[in-house]
């Protein structure tokens, strides 16, 4: 086999490429790694004080678009409609149990005109029971 110089192109070619890639290293690894999505090793804070181990205290899915024209559902707790409580306001008032809010939560008649929107028993449930999580620390109900 008969040896072959390189010539001045071909190593021109290779440092141009070298220079290329560690250029392009960095601005790959940017992009992958805003593709990842986030760990569970770090999950987001739950919101309030559930009463059961298990509950999960984020609020479900169609309560932003039911209420949260309105009402602040989640912190910081900034109502759109300043004359509309809080969820969290709402939770810690005297005398509320969760019983009682699903209860009221399921009587369209009770809503203010602008709640024109009915819920089902089960929706009902499920926002009383997330309500009841965003009470403070010292709330103590009456009994």
């Amino acid at each position: 086999m008969i040896p072959v110089k390189e010539c001045r192109a071909d190593r021109e070619d290779k440092t141009g490429m070298k220079h290329r890639l560690i250029l392009l290293a960095p601005a790959l690894l940017l992009a992958l790694a805003a593709c990842q999505t986030p760990g569970t090793d770090n999950p987001p804070p739950m919101v309030g004080k559930s009463t059961s181990p298990s509950r999960d205290t984020r609020a479900p899915a169609f309560v932003e678009a039911a209420c949260g024209g309105c009402h602040a559902v989640e912190p910081p707790f900034l109502s759109p409609n300043p004359a509309s409580p809080s969820f969290a306001a709402i939770a810690n008032r005297r005398g509320l149990s969760e019983t009682s809010l699903a209860n009221w939560l399921g009587e369209a008649h009770n809503y203010p005109e602008d709640m024109d929107f009915t819920l089902t028993p089960a929706q009902t449930r499920q926002i009383a029971a997330y309500m009841v999580t965003l009470r403070d620390a010292g709330y103590v109900p009456d009994e």
